[in-house]
């Protein structure tokens, strides 16, 4: 078969021009819309979701489309960001809400959609902004049927056609066929896929001409060709247009038709699919989609690609919403090495891969300031007979001192802060939102076995925190422990695990072996030999927080993350109220790249808090301590890493 010529030497390999909306999945399935009680929000939209799932697959992917000038429409932007996705082409309105859909799962055939998409911003889309000069920038454009089916729309999508045929692009239609979109049914079926229309079929007839790969299900071939047959249907598209035709025919796989229509559909290249259970059917055809231009645009064969786009939608049926279900590469690779679970919702390993391996921020060096303290915190203030109700105000303090030591020490990008949701409430919302990382502990202070501070369910306690927010769990565990209370600690642990997955927070585990359950020099064996049981418990954070080891623990600890979990994030050093000076040459044992700073607290603020609760110095003078004692960490870490000695000396003394 013939293969698609898409322009090389271009800087955008696919830009998407249509729906861009906001998705609120309903979280109870089984049920109705009208008794689902909690949703889920997501990027939603078909195009959107092609140029989601583009950008997750390593495209090079541009949306083109209107949003509005408020909280939704900065939420979709932000998420395309995230993923790579260029949004220069979005054009923002001020007198239109951007569109929303509600959907919902009742069961494996039945998923209700309410569309809120009246005068919605993405219906207004501007013909006469549509850039010329971006579209030639571009080896390929993507239309859904639904930017053709109002004058408007109808407008801007012609205009972009006319440009990107002008400029060899390469120009494909999802037909994406919606009944209620186009009209043909009350406001509430948005589930409805199928309604036959001669008016519809002759609009969209007229348009077909337009392009040279045209994508959709059997049903939305049948609107497109008219008639009431597969075959007839495919017979009277072929009158309009040479393009080349895929029928995604859902657990078959898929067919692509070139030149004459063939007798019989398996007649066709038939690219067979694997059958998988269905949860959610949303969705599935824009991963279709995205995983077929994913290897046709890097120069796979039609059979080839074909496979990649069925292992996509196969994929995404597994699970709950349309964009954030995207596969990424790695979870491809995996889903093709044979060693797949064969029901995709029950392999720990590609939901895990899911979790780890797609975009989000990079954390390559980190200088965090603990102080999720709560009982410390409380017996200093005992300790001077302050009121604890003092405290929350010196964790605001301390939150205003990294912020300074942020943009004072040339630090943006890698400061970041453990704060508790108790007496740190405050200073934890002061902190969010600013692009830091941010970590909040879970467990009781003190607790041994493991228990959780302020709840016993805590899946439904991480419901209400912020995503950016990671969960700290600290963990006070010997492998040698009894095994009474290991196995209580081990099902704690696997709570919180279980917890976060569900939630989707990131998780850190710190390990501190009891004092009094070491012999002399076993703290690192220790750590590194509990760690290695926690992986073979199914246990993968993100995050590792430990004390100080000498270079051939850290090595050893490296050498068993990168066999069992290489997506891990990396591991940081924790302070146990050490010397500042003690900490900072313990620094230069952990060379490995494993290790990516410290989480620090006490060293840096406790002599200053108890001053300040003790009323023996005010703001200012506590600020310049702790600030002080902050830069001589970062400098200390910063020393221990041979490229940037001359730039931790700049910052201990406040040049940069």
């Amino acid at each position: 078969m013939r293969s698609l010529s898409f322009p090389a030497d271009r800087d955008i390999d696919v830009a998407c021009l249509g729906r861009l909306a906001v998705d609120l999945y309903a979280q109870q399935i089984g049920c109705s819309l009208e008794s689902a009680s909690t949703f889920a929000k997501y990027l939603g939209g078909s195009s959107a979701n092609i140029a989601f799932g583009t950008a997750r697959l390593g495209l090079r992917s541009a949306m083109i489309s209107r949003v509005g000038n408020e909280q939704n429409g900065r939420f979709l932007l932000d998420t395309l960001i995230r993923e790579g996705c260029d949004v220069s082409q979005v054009q923002i309105d001020d007198a239109r809400l951007t569109g929303m859909v509600l959907l919902g799962i009742k069961d494996q055939d039945t998923f209700p959609l309410l569309f809120a998409r009246e005068n919605c911003a993405d219906m207004a889309l501007d013909a006469e902004a549509i850039d010329a000069g971006f579209l030639a920038r571009c080896r390929s454009l993507v239309i859904t049927g639904t930017h053709l089916s109002t004058p408007g729309v109808l407008a801007a999508s012609r205009r972009a056609l006319d440009i990107a045929g002008r400029h060899g692009v390469v120009r494909v239609l999802d037909i994406d066929y919606r009944p209620v979109l186009w009209g043909l049914t009350g406001k509430g079926d948005g589930e409805t896929r199928y309604i036959g229309n001669a008016d519809v079929s002759r609009h969209l007839q007229a348009q077909l001409g337009a392009f040279e790969l045209i994508i959709g299900t059997e049903e939305e071939w049948l609107i497109a060709g008219g008639e009431a047959d597969l075959m007839a249907s495919l017979h009277r598209v072929r009158a309009c247009t040479d393009a080349t035709l895929v029928v995604k025919r859902g657990p078959l796989g898929c067919s692509i038709v070139q030149g004459g229509i063939p007798a019989a559909i398996d007649d066709a290249l038939t690219v067979h699919g694997e059958r998988v259970e269905v949860l959610n059917v949303l969705g599935a055809g824009d991963a279709f989609a995205s995983g077929l231009l994913s290897g046709l645009l890097r120069g796979k064969d039609w059979s080839e690609a074909a496979v990649i786009a069925n292992a996509c939608g196969a994929v995404v049926v597994s699970r709950h919403g349309c964009a954030p279900a995207m596969p990424a590469p790695a979870e491809l690779a995996h889903w093709f090495s044979g060693q797949r679970h064969p029901h995709p919702d029950q392999d720990a390993q590609l939901a895990h891969l899911h979790r780890v391996s797609i975009k989000r921020p990079q954390w390559p060096e980190l200088y965090v300031l603990a102080y999720d303290h709560r009982a410390q915190f409380e017996d200093m203030a005992r300790a001077v007979g302050a009121d604890a109700s003092a405290v929350p105000a010196l964790k605001r303090l301390i939150t205003e001192v990294v912020a300074e030591v942020e943009t004072e020490a040339g630090c943006r990008g890698k400061i970041g802060v453990l704060i508790d949701g108790r007496l740190g409430e405050s200073a934890l919302h002061d902190a969010t939102g600013r692009g830091w990382w941010l970590g909040r502990p879970i467990e009781l202070p003190g607790s041994r076995p493991l228990r959780f501070d302020g709840t016993r369910s805590l899946a439904s306690d991480l419901a209400h925190w912020p995503r950016e927010q990671v969960v700290k769990c600290l963990v006070f565990y010997h492998p040698d422990d009894p095994a009474a209370l290991r196995a209580e600690q081990d099902e704690q642990l696997q709570v919180v695990w279980e917890a976060t997955r569900h939630s989707g927070h990131e998780l850190l585990l710190e390990v501190i072996p009891p004092k009094d359950s070491l012999a002399p020099d076993d703290e690192g064996e220790a750590v590194v030999r509990a760690i290695r049981h926690f992986y073979d418990i199914g246990l993968k954070p993100e995050w590792w927080k430990v004390g100080a080891m000498a270079n051939r623990q850290w090595r050893a600890l490296e050498a068993l993350v990168k066999e069992r979990d290489p997506w891990c994030r990396g591991a940081v050093i924790l302070g146990l109220n050490q010397p500042l000076e003690q900490l900072v040459e313990s620094f230069a044992q952990a060379t490995s790249p494993l290790v990516k700073g410290f989480m620090i607290g006490r060293t840096v603020w406790a002599d200053a808090s108890l001053a300040w609760l003790g009323k023996e110095i005010d703001d200012a003078a506590f600020r310049a301590q702790v600030g002080a004692n902050f830069r001589r960490l970062i400098a200390g870490w910063r020393a221990s890493r041979p490229a940037s000695q001359a730039e931790a000396v700049a910052i201990e003394q406040g040049v940069i």
